[in-house]
């Protein structure tokens, strides 16, 4: 078992220093674990760290899934079989840059929902999940011949709250299931997080990117000089949200800070080693002034990039790595195989509004409510309303989350975004009976800070003064599109599915260019890659070689009318645009 005494680790007995990197299975394809796994371990790194994602485990309330890409218990064997430790990190809550910081949108259908705290629904919902997830585990931790040697209480709780009787509850419950490893908090290298996000007998680890030895001084204001200092994440690089230009950190300064924690006996966790991608909609967001979406790619400029290849920073780390250990320098895994497709053509077209009824669920309500009120989880939302009357003026969508498209009649008006000013927009002599449709778009619940309960939908639709009643409300999360109805024929003015094919003689990795398009979503073979937008940084989607087939589906959905229909499929990678640049400093 994992223990501590003065400033080491002890690992049965023996002294261990603890160099560790993050790789989340979730954000990689099962497939490529291994390849992942191998790169960790051939850099001089001895660990591997993960956290759990509940909202993807746990998609409806007690109902679990942990295969494919949710096979934690895969994941984690297979880092055995290589000979790594691994760190486990099972939240509940994750940050993550992940929708909701990994918390199961089912929670926010409680209107009184309190998240991270002693609130007893939130309570009872982490032990009914804990419950699932830590007997899984159990059998992978060291003390049963596992590779399991510690796992984390919460996640950076100072930067959230200070409520340690929590803390204490989630230390208690995980005891309760059975974790006898070592326990650690980790939080921010600032007063007031470490006074929030700590408890006195649990380990305490910080997490920064540069400033390492006034760091590990504040740490040790809290942890004591008998305990050993360790670097919780080392944040080698950083995430993007679109709009910004693609952070970038050069490997110097990280050398610099790895050659003091090496100095000064530390263990560290760099954050992240492989970042993956954010494929589908599960991409969180950030809101201090405004709403700020994260894009697909969690490229993170970390040492392996998005699609597993080796970086500049990749070989300056191992190469210090490798030295401190006295290690020799072994074959490195290949690079990752990729290929190019070329042009595919978009041939066929549906207009998304004529699709609302095939592709959603319709439920009736006199009040417009949120997706979470109706159990989704990701997607759209539209609201359809019958108005009958003469209407001028503004339609406003109070409590607007996060971007609707609006349609009178099925004719498409415009858009309306929650960072506008105000979210509303000139209605023209209205008359008659008339057919509304609110098409909103979830862009990524928010997963860090106080606004955590991020509910996605409108909460009120008026116009000018009036609210109006009486909506058919249409569920629309997209996991499924096979049911649009597609003609020959495209409308230029209305968010649209295009659809196309492609012949593929290999299952190299590859990536769809999206110069030209607006904003949207794009599906290969049914799996939604994720996310793009013109703002950039983000110009083309990853593309892994294991969902390809020979015969291949393309399907784009064009939510702001580009003209464009056909895009390009190759090996070349492009993240590094964006329209505004927003200055990021590591702490």
């Amino acid at each position: 078992m994992l223990t501590y005494k003065g400033k080491d680790f002890y690992l049965d007995g023996e002294k261990l220093k603890i160099y560790s990197g993050a790789i989340h299975y979730f954000r990689t394809v099962p497939e490529y674990w291994e390849d992942r796994l191998l790169k960790l371990k051939a850099a001089g790194f001895n660990t591997v760290e993960t956290y759990t994602c509940w909202n993807l485990h746990e998609k409806k309330p007690g109902e679990f899934d942990f295969d494919g890409i949710l096979d934690i218990v895969k994941f984690l064997e297979t880092a055995k079989k290589i000979g790594l430790y691994a760190i486990v990190r099972p939240g509940p809550y994750i940050c993550a840059e992940w929708d909701f910081g990994g918390l199961p949108a089912w929670l926010l259908k409680d209107k009184s929902m309190r998240v991270r705290c002693m609130y007893k629904p939130y309570l009872d919902a982490v032990s009914n999940y804990y419950h699932e997830l830590l007997p899984r585990l159990l059998p992978l931790c060291h003390e049963n011949g596992g590779n399991i040697i510690a796992m984390q209480v919460e996640n950076e709780y100072g930067s959230y709250g200070n409520d340690k009787e929590y803390l204490r509850f989630i230390v208690d419950l995980m005891r309760d299931c059975g974790v006898k490893e070592l326990l650690f908090t980790s939080d921010g290298a600032q007063d007031d997080m470490l006074s929030g996000g700590t408890l006195p007998d649990i380990l305490k680890v910080a997490n920064f990117g540069s400033r390492t030895s006034y760091s590990f001084r504040k740490l040790k204001e809290y942890q004591g000089f008998k305990a050993p200092s360790m670097c919780g994440e080392f944040w080698n690089g950083w995430f993007d949200h679109f709009g910004e230009k693609h952070h970038h950190r050069a490997a110097a300064p990280v050398i610099s800070e790895l050659k003091t924690m090496l100095r000064s006996g530390a263990s560290f966790n760099f954050y992240m080693f492989h970042g993956g991608t954010n494929f589908g909609f599960t991409a969180g967001a950030n809101y201090d002034k405004y709403y700020q979406p994260t894009i697909t790619s969690y490229d993170d400029n970390a040492l392996l990039n998005e699609w597993g290849g080796y970086t500049d920073k990749y070989y300056a780390v191992r190469k210090e790595l490798l030295s401190a250990q006295s290690l020799p320098e072994t074959e490195l895994p290949q690079e990752p195989l990729r290929q190019t497709i070329g042009d595919v053509k978009l041939t066929k077209y549906a207009a998304f509004i004529d699709n609302i009824e095939a592709l959603g669920e319709k439920h009736e309500s006199v009040s417009p409510e949120s997706m979470e009120q109706f159990g989704q989880n990701f997607g759209f939302i539209c609201y359809h309303h019958h108005l009958v009357g003469k209407y001028g003026g503004k339609l406003y969508l109070d409590g607007l989350a996060d971007r609707a498209y609006v349609f009178v009649n099925k004719e498409y008006k415009g858009v309306i975004d929650r960072n506008d000013k105000k979210q509303c927009m000139d209605l023209h002599g209205l008359s008659g009976e008339n057919d509304i449709d609110i098409l909103v778009e979830a862009m990524g619940r928010v997963n860090y800070g106080p606004h955590l309960l991020d509910r996605k939908g409108v909460e009120q639709i008026r116009i000018n003064y009036q609210i109006l009643s009486h909506w058919d409300i249409y569920t629309l999360p997209l996991d499924n599109i096979d049911k649009v109805n597609y003609t020959d024929s495209k409308g230029l003015d209305t968010p649209t599915f295009m659809r196309g094919t492609f012949k593929a003689t290999s299952r190299a990795d590859c990536f769809v260019h999206t110069a030209g398009l607006k904003k949207g979503y794009i599906f290969i073979n049914g799996f939604c890659l994720g996310r793009y937008w013109d703002i950039g940084p983000q110009e083309s989607l990853y593309i892994p070689g294991t969902i390809l087939k020979d015969e291949n589906e393309i399907v784009v959905l064009e939510l702001e009318c580009s003209l464009k229909t056909t895009v390009r499929i190759d090996d070349r990678h492009n993240l590094s645009g964006g329209k505004r640049r927003k200055k990021f400093l590591f702490f």
